[in-house]
């Protein structure tokens, strides 16, 4: 039976690439019996009726999976953020960080639009870089439209299997038409009313860019815990998981416990406040969740 990897899914098709080329695909009714939705990123086999078309029969165990956007098999994830319009949303970004931690996934960051700031802008951003590298993020200050950063971002797509995600507006489609020129994605400016671009992203596909394959995904700009626990919180802040293990308490949450390495290292500022605090309106969130569901 013939196997490959789906690329593109588009109106109820299935994209398959594979030794044979690319073959189009729908999906077995015995998959939705299942509850099972074949995703971008699938390793799969399939049956072919034609050259090009065929029906997939079998779909390989996931590694991971994202629901939004709808993906699977994820090696790493770009999480592009702007310097400038919009400005850096550092909650936003470490929501992002804390789901794709939770996925086992590596977060590489992207910080776009470097030309649009002035030098005490500059400073402040970089700053936040400095911050986000020394808790061992790879994080890549970018410019398109110089140049900045491009030939550092194209090493890091070879035989990997890599997300795009953001906010919207921030240059994710500009980013990969820099990076892939043939490709020509709509791009579309920032509504100076909302203080966000429009989503011009409309399906998720898997592109070749640099030996890799890069999924260009419909910006959104909310993502939540749905199914964490509190006690999972603290390992995916990788500065609170590297101080918890001094903490009095096994299952310390880093509240008002006593003796809590983690509030230590907060207060002599091995872990930065501003995480901290994200930290702590995390954790309240997917405990009022969880009590919700409780009741």
């Amino acid at each position: 039976m013939p196997s490959g990897t789906i690329i593109k899914a588009l109106s109820g098709f299935y994209y398959v690439k594979s030794e044979a080329g690319i073959v189009r695909c729908r999906g077995r009714g015995v998959f939705r019996k299942q509850n099972i939705s074949p995703l971008v990123g699938d390793y799969v086999e399939y049956s072919a009726e034609k050259d090009s078309e065929g029906y997939i029969t079998a779909i390989s165990e996931r590694k991971n999976e994202l629901i939004r956007p709808p993906i699977a098999n994820v090696d790493q994830a770009i999480l592009v953020f702007s310097a400038k319009d919009p400005d850096l949303h550092t909650t936003l970004l470490d929501r992002f960080l804390v789901v794709i931690e939770s996925k086992k996934i590596k977060p590489i960051l992207v910080v776009t639009k470097m030309d649009l700031l002035t030098p005490k802008e500059k400073e402040m951003i970089d700053e936040y870089i400095s911050v986000y590298r020394s808790i061992g993020y790879k994080t890549i200050p970018l410019s398109s439209k110089t140049g900045m950063g491009l030939e550092q971002i194209k090493s890091i797509f070879d035989g990997k299997v890599s997300v795009f995600a953001g906010q919207s507006g921030v240059g994710k489609s500009t980013l990969i038409n820099a990076l892939r020129p043939d490709l020509q994605l709509k791009t579309s400016t920032i509504s100076k009313h909302l203080g966000r671009g429009k989503h011009t992203t409309r399906h998720v596909e898997l592109l070749e860019i640099s030996k890799g394959l890069v999924a260009d995904t419909p910006g959104f700009s909310a993502i939540d815990f749905f199914g964490m626990e509190p006690t999972e919180l603290s390992f995916y802040f990788p500065e609170i998981r590297d101080q918890m293990s001094g903490c009095k308490f096994r299952n310390c949450l880093h509240v008002s416990e006593p003796k809590c390495a983690v509030k230590e290292a907060v207060e002599t500022e091995q872990i930065q406040a501003f995480r901290y605090q994200h930290y702590l309106m995390f954790l309240k969130e997917i405990q009022e969740r969880k009590q919700r569901y409780e009741k």
